[in-house]
C-alpha cells in the first residue's frame, strides 16, 4: 500500500513508516488475541465431545472397544472414501493407529496428504483404531493389544477376497505397540509401517536428542507414579505434551506464536486446524504409563526381549514374519534414527540372521522432517507415505533381509516412466548392519551409564511405593485430581483465553472492527524489517538456552551414571561388556535346520514358473536393489496372463522358497533350472523374454547382470535378445502355468 505523503524529507518518510507500522501492529494485536479467544472456545467444544477426534474423513463405527469382554476406550472405523476416490476391495486393507501420547487421535488422518489420504488414494479400503479420552477400569497395555487382535480379525473377516493381510501402520506410541502386538500374534498381519517409533530407547549419540537421559536426571519412574498417584490412579496426558513442548522452547515458547501474530490475515485457519489436536489432552490409567516408563523408556527391555505377558509369553520381535517398514528422520528429536533402528542391533548379528528368521526390514531416513511431520505427512514426507502405500506389494514380496527405501523424481528422461505409479520411482537398496551402525550409536561405556540409571529408577521407585504411596493414595480424592487436571498450565492457556474471559468478549468486537477497516504495512516499511530481526534475536537466545540445558543435562548424566564408583555400588561391573543382543535359541536353529534340509531336498522340484522365478532372482540380485519398476512390469505380466494365476500370498512363497534356495546352494539351484524347464522351447523363449521384459524395467541390463542374464539364457536354451531374432517376443498367453 502507498505510504502517506508528507513533506519534510527522509525524516518525515520514516515517521509516515512509524505510523503505518504502530496501526498495522496494532490491528495485528487484536486481531491475534482474537484467534487465542477462538482457539479457546474450539478447544472447550472439543474436549466436550464424547469421541472427540481431528479425523478430515466420515467413519463408520465397526467395533467399540468399551463392548469386549475386556474392555477398553479403544474403537475401530471403517473411513468413508470421498467421492472422487475408488477402493478396490481387492487390494489389502490399511490400519492406522494413532499414539496415545498424550494427545487425542486423528493425527494419521489429518490431511489429505496423510497416511489414510495416500492409502485410499492408491485404492486400499482404510479403516482406523482410535480411542477416548478416558481409559476404562483396570485397561492396561495387555489388554489393549488383544483387543487390537481383535480388530484386526475382524478387518480380515470383512475382507476375504483381499490380496493379503492388513497393512498395519503405527505412529509413534502406536508403533512400538504394533510391534509388540505382531510379534505375539504374526499372523494377523500383513506389511507393518512404523513410523516416528521408538523402539531402542537408550540409543543416540552425544551432543543430540537429550530426551533419552531424562529418565535419569529424574531419578527414574518414581516421578510418573506419584504423578498418577495424583491423579486417582490416572497419568494426565497434559504432562507428556509438556515434556514435546520443553523439547524446542523458541518454538513452543515465541515462534508458533510469532509466526500467527505475523501473518494473521492468512495464518488463523492452519494454526486452529493443528491446535484443535494439540490441545485435545488424554489420560491413561497408572498401570498404562508405568508399563511404558519401566519397562520401555527406562527399562529398554523391547528389543532385549525381557517383556513378559500375563500368560509367560515373551515379546520377540525376531518372531515377527511380517516386511517392518521403518520410517524415521533426522530432525525428529523424539524419535531420533538410533532410536527408531537400533533395535535391529539387539535382535540380529548380521544380515544373514535376518535371514535366519525370515524377516524383512525396510527403513528409510528423512533428512529434515520433524516428529509429527512424520505421521502427519504434509509436504515434506508426502512422498514416502506415497509410495509405501502405491508399492505396498513390492515390499510385501521382497525377499528377506534389511533394505533402505530410497526415492528419485519421476522426470521426463525416466526409463519406462509408464511403470511408475506417482511422482517418485521408489528402490529397495540392500543394506547391511554396518549402514546402521554408521548413523552413531552407544559404546559400551554408555550402555553402562544407562545400566546404572535403570537400576537407580527401580530403587526409587521401590522406595516411594513403600513409605510414600499409600499415604498419597489416601489424600487423593477423585475430585481433587480432577481439579489439578483443570489446572495443569497447558489447559490454563487454552481456557483463560476463551470466551469464558469476559475481557475477551472485548477483543472480539474490537476485532470485527478490525476486519472492517484492515491497513496491513507494506512488505518493504523498515520497522516491519526490524520486528523480523527482533524476532530472530528471541529465537536465537532461546534456542541457545536450550542447547546449554540440553549440554549440561548430558554432562551430569554422563558424569553421575558413568562414575565407576556408582556403578559398582548399584551392582554393575564398571568393566563389563553389556550387551543385550540374544543368541538364536536351540529351538529356532533346529527348525533352521530342517527348513535347510527341505528346501535342498526340493531344489529339484518344479516347473518353469519356479525356474523363472529362480533366475530373475539370481540376475537381480547382481544389482543389490529392487526398482518398483521392475515389480510393476512383474505385476502387468501376471495380471495379463490368461491362465492359472497365483495370490499374492502363494506368490511371496514361492519367491521366498526360491530365494533361499539359491542362498543355501547357488550353484546347485541354477544347475537344477534345465531340468525344471518344459521341452518346448517356445515357452521356454516366452519365459526367458519375460525375464528380460522385468530386469530391463528399470534401466538397461550391464555388467553382472548382463553376464548373469547370458548364463540363463545358456540354461534355458536361448538367445539373449541382445540383436537375435531367433528370440520370440514375450506373449503372455505362451507361458506355461
Amino acid at each position: 500500500m502507498e505510504k502517506p505523503n508528507l513533506p519534510g524529507g527522509p525524516l518525515s518518510g520514516l515517521v509516515a513508516s512509524a505510523v503505518e507500522y504502530m496501526v498495522d501492529a496494532s490491528q495485528r494485536s487484536v486481531l491475534f488475541l482474537d484467534i487465542m479467544r477462538q482457539r479457546g472456545d474450539q478447544y472447550r467444544e472439543h474436549v466436550a465431545q464424547t469421541a472427540p477426534h481431528v479425523l478430515q474423513y466420515a467413519a463408520e463405527l465397526i467395533m467399540d472397544g468399551r463392548q469386549l469382554d475386556e474392555p477398553v476406550n479403544y474403537a475401530l472405523v471403517r473411513i468413508i472414501p470421498p467421492k472422487d476416490v475408488e477402493i478396490d476391495l481387492k487390494r489389502r486393507p490399511f490400519v492406522v493407529i494413532d499414539p496415545r501420547a498424550g494427545h487425542g487421535p486423528g493425527i494419521g488422518g489429518f490431511k489429505a496428504d496423510s497416511e489414510i489420504g495416500v492409502a485410499m488414494k492408491a485404492g486400499h479400503p482404510c479403516y482406523f483404531i482410535g480411542f477416548l479420552p478416558e481409559p476404562m477400569p483396570g485397561q492396561t497395555i495387555e489388554r489393549i493389544a488383544r483387543a487390537e487382535a481383535i480388530f484386526i480379525e475382524k478387518v480380515i473377516s470383512r475382507h476375504p477376497d483381499a490380496d493379503g493381510k492388513p497393512c498395519v501402520i503405527g505412529n509413534c506410541q502406536a508403533g512400538w505397540a504394533v510391534m509388540i502386538l505382531a510379534s505375539l500374534r504374526p499372523e494377523l498381519f500383513g506389511p507393518l509401517i512404523i513410523a516416528g517409533a521408538p523402539l531402542a530407547y537408550w540409543a543416540g549419540v552425544h551432543g543430540k536428542y537429550p530426551m533419552r537421559y531424562s529418565g535419569g536426571l529424574l531419578g527414574g519412574s518414581w516421578l510418573t507414579a506419584m504423578t498418577s498417584d495424583l491423579g486417582a490412579g490416572k497419568f494426565d496426558g497434559a504432562w507428556l505434551v509438556q515434556n514435546f513442548e520443553n523439547q524446542n522452547p523458541s518454538n513452543t515458547l515465541w515462534t508458533k506464536q510469532y509466526n500467527v501474530y505475523s501473518k494473521v490475515d492468512t495464518e488463523a485457519n492452519r494454526y486452529l486446524e493443528f491446535e484443535r489436536w494439540w490441545g485435545g489432552h488424554v489420560n491413561l490409567n497408572a498401570e498404562e504409563i508405568q508399563f511404558i516408563v519401566d519397562e520401555l523408556f527406562i527399562g529398554n527391555n523391547l528389543a532385549a526381549g525381557k517383556i513378559e505377558m500375563s500368560d509367560g509369553q515373551k515379546v520377540d520381535l525376531r518372531n515377527i514374519r511380517s516386511p517392518i517398514v521403518v520410517f524415521c528422520s533426522e530432525g525428529d528429536n523424539v524419535t531420533p534414527p538410533q532410536q527408531a533402528l537400533d533395535w535391529i542391533l539387539d535382535c540380529y548379528a548380521d544380515v544373514d540372521e535376518i535371514r535366519a528368521y525370515g524377516q524383512t526390514i525396510v527403513y528409510t531416513v528423512h533428512e529434515s522432517v520433524g516428529h509429527l511431520g512424520i505421521f502427519v505427512s504434509g509436504g515434506v514426507a508426502k512422498k514416502e507415505h506415497a509410495e509405501f502405500s502405491s508399492n505396498i506389494d513390492l515390499i510385501d514380496v521382497l525377499p528377506p533381509g534389511l533394505y533402505e527405501a530410497t526415492f528419485e523424481a519421476k522426470g521426463e528422461e525416466t526409463t519406462s516412466s509408464d511403470l511408475v505409479v506417482g511422482q517418485w520411482v521408489m528402490r529397495c537398496e540392500a543394506r547391511t548392519l554396518d549402514d546402521i551402525r554408521a548413523m552413531g550409536g552407544n559404546s559400551p561405556e554408555d550402555e553402562r551409564r544407562f545400566a546404572a540409571a535403570k537400576r537407580v529408577s527401580e530403587l526409587n521407585l521401590a522406595s516411594y511405593q513403600k513409605f510414600a504411596q499409600p499415604w498419597i493414595k489416601k489424600l487423593v480424592t477423585p475430585q481433587m485430581a480432577e481439579t489439578m487436571r483443570h489446572l495443569h498450565p497447558l489447559r490454563l492457556q487454552y481456557e483463560a483465553l476463551s470466551s469464558q474471559n469476559p475481557w475477551m468478549t472485548a477483543v472480539k468486537s474490537a476485532a470485527d472492527a478490525i476486519e472492517d477497516n484492515r491497513k496491513p504495512v507494506a512488505k518493504d516499511n523498515p520497522f516491519l524489517a526490524f520486528q523480523e530481526q527482533v524476532s530472530k534475536q528471541i529465537v536465537h537466545a532461546l534456542d541457545s538456552w536450550r542447547d546449554a540445558q540440553e549440554a549440561l543435562s548430558e554432562t551430569i548424566f554422563l558424569n553421575l551414571y558413568g562414575s565407576p564408583a556408582v556403578q559398582a555400588a548399584l551392582g554393575i561391573d564398571p568393566k563389563s561388556e553389556l550387551s543385550r543382543r540374544r543368541e538364536m535359541s536351540a529351538e529356532h536353529r533346529a527348525m533352521l535346520d530342517k527348513r535347510v534340509a527341505q528346501l535342498k531336498s526340493g531344489i529339484g522340484e518344479g516347473g518353469l514358473r519356479e525356474a523363472a522365478i529362480r533366475s530373475l532372482l539370481y540376475i537381480g540380485s547382481a544389482r543389490g536393489m529392487v526398482d518398483e519398476r521392475s515389480i510393476e512390469a512383474l505385476r502387468q505380466i501376471r495380471r495379463d496372463y490368461s491362465g492359472q494365476r497365483m495370490t499374492l500370498p502363494e506368490f511371496k512363497m514361492l519367491v521366498r522358497e526360491q530365494f533361499f534356495m539359491l542362498l543355501i546352494d547357488r550353484e546347485g539351484a541354477l544347475a537344477a533350472v534345465q531340468k525344471l524347464l518344459p521341452e518346448d522351447v517356445n515357452q521356454r523363449r516366452a519365459a526367458f523374454a519375460a525375464i528380460r521384459e522385468v530386469l530391463s524395467a528399470s534401466g538397461e541390463i550391464t555388467g553382472e547382470r548382463a553376464s548373469r542374464l547370458r548364463r540363463v539364457a545358456a540354461l534355458f536354451g536361448v538367445d539373449t535378445g541382445e540383436g537375435e531374432s531367433n528370440v520370440a517376443p514375450f506373449d503372455p498367453k505362451a507361458k506355461a502355468s
